[in-house]
């Protein structure tokens, strides 16, 4: 299977993965301008691969893209763009959470039977977390969340686990410091072939409800207009 991946909840990524393998994957420095960067890093990840185009005759089986959470400029452009890009190569578009991603990944690194809190930052001095434990080798089973809010108040939630708190990048000094008492697992950036395995996991056990690309917002959008008044 070969499989176009692409991720908006942090920096933007974009992957090309056949059979578990990534063939080329390319990534923007910034958190921000997810719109401006999809584009290039598609056609650049395409042509290191020797993906021929128009994308009907590229051979791709299906498009594959991270849910977030995230805010909402970004994590949209990267929704959008995946079905799009489906479209015009007429193939599936399946979503993931990204924290899902993220805790397969740690969970790999763990002994089975660890559960795992993803946080990643939200901006705004908060997190989006979630809590995980391993579902077979190649999924994972959501425990509870995703939420959105501070530090203390996923350190209060913490109090009685003793699930790890993994990452996909190093966390700010300040989180760490709310954080103090719970004990800290691996960091593992975004892997977009462990996309593909959670996706090719749930697609066996006949799961499409769970691979859908709804987006997780988790909270409004930072900036909001003025409501529109009744003339």
């Amino acid at each position: 299977m070969i499989a176009l991946c692409l991720d908006t909840s942090q920096t933007t990524t974009v992957a090309l993965v056949r059979d578990g393998e990534v063939l080329a994957r390319a990534s923007a420095d910034s958190p921000r301008r997810h719109a401006e960067s999809i584009t290039p890093l598609v056609r650049e990840v395409l042509d290191r691969a020797g993906i021929p185009r128009p994308l009907t005759a590229s051979g791709l089986d299906v498009v594959l893209v991270g849910t977030g959470p995230a805010p909402y400029t970004g994590l949209r452009a990267g929704l959008v763009s995946a079905r799009v890009l489906a479209r015009a190569a007429g193939v599936p578009v399946y979503g993931v959470s990204s924290l899902d991603v993220i805790a397969r990944q740690a969970l790999d690194l763990l002994s089975p039977h660890v559960e795992v809190v993803v946080a990643t930052d939200a901006r705004r001095k908060e997190l989006y977390w979630a809590h995980y434990r391993a579902e077979g080798p190649d999924d994972v089973s959501l425990l509870c969340g995703p939420e959105v809010g501070g530090p203390q108040r996923l350190a209060n939630s913490l109090r009685d686990s003793e699930a790890l708190i993994v990452s996909c990048a190093p966390l700010p000094e300040q989180t760490l410091e709310a954080l103090q008492q719970a004990p800290i697992g691996p960091i593992a950036p975004l892997d977009p072939a462990v996309l593909v395995r959670l996706v090719a996991a749930r697609l066996a056990r006949g799961e499409k409800d769970r691979l859908g690309t709804e987006p997780l917002y988790l909270r409004r959008p930072d900036i909001q207009g003025e409501p529109v008044r009744a003339l």
